[in-house]
This record gives C-alpha cells, structure tokens and sequence, in this order.
C-alpha cells in the first residue's frame, strides 16, 4: 500500500512555512457560506468518534512552538490535505510503529473528504483547524481571516462534535496578535506553531525529509509535516525509527504539552 501512494509525488514550491496548495480552485475561491459544492446534494457522512476540544495548558504562551525539552516525547504535526489514499497510507504507517499523530485539517479538504475526519480519530490521533482555503491568513483582514478560521471550525464540529484541539495557521510559521486574538475569539486559547520544518512540501524525497528532521528533532520538538505527499509517507517509517534509537515517541500535542 505504501508503494501504491508513494508512487504519485505531489509538485510545487513551498510557500513561507506551509504547504504550497492555495485557497484557489481552478481560479475560483468558494463563497463565503454553505458547504462546498462537492457535498450539495448528499446525506451528511456519519459523524467521526468525538473529538478532543481545544486544549488549554494555563501558564502556557498562546503560540506553543515545542513542549517540554526534558521528557522523551515529540509531536508530529501534519498539515491536513491531499489525496486520501496518500493520508491513510501514512496514518497505517504511524499506527503500525505505536505513534500518534496531530492532523491541523483544511476546512475544504474535510468538506471533500469527509471520512478523513474519521479515518484519523479512528487511529487515536489528534485532530485541529488549519483554516477553511488555506490563504495566507495573517495578510487578510480581520473579518476575512475570522472567518478562515470559523468556518472550518464549523466543519470540524459537524463532523466530530468539537471545534478541535488546535489551530494552525495557513502560509504561516507563527499567527501575528490579530490572528492569535481571532483564533482565541474562536475558541482556541492556543496557537500551535513548531520548531521543526521538514521541508517536505518542496518534495526533496524521502532521504531528505527523513535528515531534515532526525538532524533537528530533540525532546519535546513539534515537527512540521504534510499530508499529501510521497516523500513524506516514505520517510515516516525511518523518521519513527531513528526518534525509537533515541529514546524519542511520537505523541499527540496534546499529550506533548500536558
């Protein structure tokens, strides 16, 4: 199965700290309201096993970059998106070697593939909002941006019962104060950022994406990576493996902070 979704690789330039895929469908971003045009019409998907709610550690800063540098626990983070079969593949991986995963979910991705919400809740990860079109939130206005993160909260209750454990925001490392307040307004009292960047999006192959992390991670890291993308389900396997060799475990964010 591995070898099935690993063989289309996904292309494209890395956009400053995110996945290169844009808001942009065929040059034509979605209206504001209703669900996406692919779901008019049909029964809503059953609904996923409940979700964790947003996660709130007091004495914590609002952005959350690592967890703590003296236990033996990392997190790794994906960006929610990309061909399914590509995201089951992977989350089949984490699962066979005992590793959790924390998935920051696009609200359209969901709205097309609404049994992925399941799928990853399913296999005891973690699930979050990575904002509805995936534009690069922190140049929006503030209603615009708002509404990037409701609307895919929105998404993630319907199909989970809560908004989530966390947000991420889109094209960027870190949200400014605006997007950090509006997330909180939200009901997200944290802004997950991350201190490791796999550069996976660029699609260096799996040798590099396995170095660029092994080579950063430490205790307590919260490493960035992308569903959707060959090199990466390749890669996972020995990434799991080398954090084993030191003493490292893939866990949930939640769990890394708490």
């Amino acid at each position: 199965m591995l070898r099935a979704a690993a063989s289309a690789a996904a292309a494209g330039a890395l956009a400053s700290g995110c996945d290169p895929h844009r808001d942009v469908d065929a040059g034509v971003v979605r209206s504001a309201g209703g669900p996406s045009p692919s779901l008019a019409g049909h029964a809503p998907p059953a609904r996923a096993r409940a979700a964790r709610p947003p996660t709130r550690v007091p004495g914590l800063p609002v952005q959350i970059a690592h967890g703590p540098r003296n236990g033996r626990a990392v997190a790794l983070t994906f960006h929610g998106r990309g061909d399914p079969k590509m995201a089951t593949a992977l989350l089949g991986e984490a699962e066979r070697a005992g590793a959790k995963v924390t998935v920051l979910a696009i609200g359209d991705w969901l709205d097309e593939q609404p049994a992925m919400a399941r799928r990853i809740l399913d296999g005891g990860h973690e699930l979050g909002n990575h904002t509805m079109h995936h534009r690069d939130i922190c140049a929006l206005p503030a209603a615009e941006a708002y509404a990037e993160i409701s609307r895919c909260a929105d998404r993630l209750r319907a199909l989970t019962g809560t908004i989530g454990s966390w947000f991420r925001p889109s094209q960027a490392r870190r949200a400014t104060d605006l997007v950090a307040g509006l997330a909180r307004k939200a009901g997200y009292p944290h802004v997950l950022s991350y201190d490791v960047d796999s550069l996976d999006a660029n699609d260096p192959g799996a040798p590099a994406v396995q170095r660029t992390v092994l080579d950063a991670v430490g205790p307590g890291s919260v490493v960035s990576l992308h569903l959707g993308h060959a090199g990466t389900v390749a890669a996972l396997p020995p990434i799991l493996d080398g954090l084993r060799r030191r003493g490292l475990r893939a866990v949930t964010t939640t769990e890394l902070v708490t």
